[in-house]
């Protein structure tokens, strides 16, 4: 329920703020998947489930090493990484 501007953002999160973004829209851009295969599957909240589907059948999120880590706190490599394949796909 709280900004919290300082806080970092988990990767879940992230993905999330892209999906709503992408929803807002009224266009269908990307595909829903499954993470199930990923380690850290079973990590992810309920809140950001759709959304996570959506990140990793839409290829934003690929996995780190096998590993989904949602609540992990995004790196700046990987925040740059999820904003390109983002905006790759929003632009298609």
């Amino acid at each position: 329920g709280a900004f919290n501007g300082g806080a970092n953002i988990s990767r879940e999160q992230l993905a999330t703020m892209l999906y709503r973004y992408v929803q807002s829209t009224g266009t269908s851009k990307g595909t829903m998947g499954s993470y199930s295969w990923l380690d850290g599957a079973d990590q992810v909240h309920d809140w950001a489930d759709p959304a996570m589907r959506w990140a990793v059948g839409s290829g934003i999120i690929t996995g780190d090493n096998g590993n989904l880590n949602p609540g992990a706190p995004a790196t700046r490599a990987q925040v740059a990484t999820m904003l390109e394949r983002f905006v790759n796909l929003i632009t298609k």
